[in-house]
C-alpha cells in the first residue's frame, strides 16, 4: 500500500500549489493514503506571522486544519487524506505548541528540529571557522534536540533526522556516534517513528535523510520507520517511494508505519 505522510502547500510561504493539487497528485501517482503536514506557525512568537517565508500564519491554522478536513470528507472512497502537521521543536515554548496541537484532531504531527543555537540547521554558513571540536558539540546539541523532542510525547514522527546535512554534506562525516546512538536508543523507547524523507535530493547533499548507516542503527534500536517525499510542489508527491521500499527490504526493514487518529498502523513492505 502506498502513502505519503510529508506534503507542504502555499500556506508554508516557500512551496507551490494547494491542498487539493497535492491530493490530485497523490491519486495519479496510485497512493491510497496521503497526508497533508504544512509547517505550523511560530506559536512562540507574538507576531502572527514571524517569518512569512517559512511558516503559514497563526490566523491561518484553524483555516488549514477546516480545508484539510473538508477535503478528507470530499475524497472518502478515493484516496485516505490525514490531517497532519510539521512542527518545529523549541524546548522553551513546549507547552505553548502543545495546547495548540491538542486541539485540533490532528492523526498525526511530525516533530522537526529546524535549528540549534538559534540558527537554521540549513545554514551553511554557520559552520565556517568551525573547529573539529566545535562541529562536534553542534552535531552532539542537535541530536540531543531530536531525543528531547521524541521524549516530549507531542509527536508521532520525527522529521528528517539528519537534514543538517543538507547544505553541509561534511557533517555525515563528524565524528559523534554516542550522541546519534543514544538519540535512537530514546526514539525507540518512545515508539516514536522516524521517516525516510526524499526531500534531501533537492540540497547539496542529494539522496535521503536519513542515511544508510542511520537506518542500519535504527534498526537495531526497533525504531519505526514511515514515509515522507517532504514535497513542496506537487510533481514530487510519492517520489521514489518504491526505491526507498525496496532499499529497506535489503537493511532488513519487513514493515513501514503511518498514522491515523494518531494510533499506529503497520504495512508490509
Amino acid at each position: 500500500m502506498k502513502f505519503d505522510l510529508h506534503t507542504h502547500h502555499f500556506r508554508c510561504g516557500h512551496a507551490d500549489g494547494n491542498i487539493r493539487d497535492y491530493i490530485e497528485a497523490g491519486i495519479q501517482n496510485g497512493l491510497k493514503v496521503i497526508g497533508i503536514s504544512d509547517h505550523t506557525p511560530y506559536f512562540g512568537h507574538p507576531e502572527d506571522r514571524a517569518f512569512p517565508h517559512i511558516a503559514m500564519a497563526k490566523s491561518e491554522f484553524a483555516n488549514y486544519v477546516e480545508e484539510v478536513l473538508s477535503l478528507k470528507k470530499e475524497y472518502d472512497g478515493v484516496i485516505d487524506v490525514l490531517l497532519g502537521i510539521e512542527s518545529d521543536f523549541f524546548p522553551e515554548h513546549v507547552e505553548a505548541y502543545r495546547q495548540v496541537l491538542n486541539s485540533y484532531p490532528f492523526d498525526y504531527i511530525i516533530g522537526s528540529v529546524h535549528s540549534t543555537g538559534g540558527v537554521s540547521i540549513f545554514n551553511k554558513n554557520r559552520w565556517k571557522h568551525l573547529g573539529a571540536k566545535e562541529q562536534i558539540a553542534v552535531k552532539t546539541e542537535y541530536y540531543r534536540l531530536i531525543g528531547e523532542s521524541a521524549r516530549s510525547g507531542m509527536f508521532q514522527i520525527l522529521g528528517h533526522i539528519d537534514a543538517m546535512k543538507g547544505n553541509y554534506p561534511g557533517f555525515s562525516d563528524i565524528p559523534a556516534p554516542g550522541p546519534l546512538d543514544e538519540c535512537l536508543k530514546i526514539i525507540g523507547d518512545s515508539g516514536v517513528a522516524i521517516e525516510i524523507n526524499t526531500s534531501g535530493k533537492t540540497k547539496l547533499s542529494g539522496g535521503w535523510y536519513p542515511s544508510d548507516d542511520i537506518l542500519e542503527r535504527a534498526l537495531r534500536y526497533g525504531v519505526p520507520v514511515t514515509f515522507g517525499s517532504d514535497a513542496h510542489k506537487p510533481s514530487r508527491v510519492g517520489d521514489e517511494l518504491e526505491q526507498v521500499a525496496a532499499r529497506l527490504k535489503e537493511i532488513g526493514f519487513t514493515s513501514w508505519v503511518y498514522f491515523k487518529e494518531q494510533r499506529q498502523i503497520e504495512v508490509p513492505l
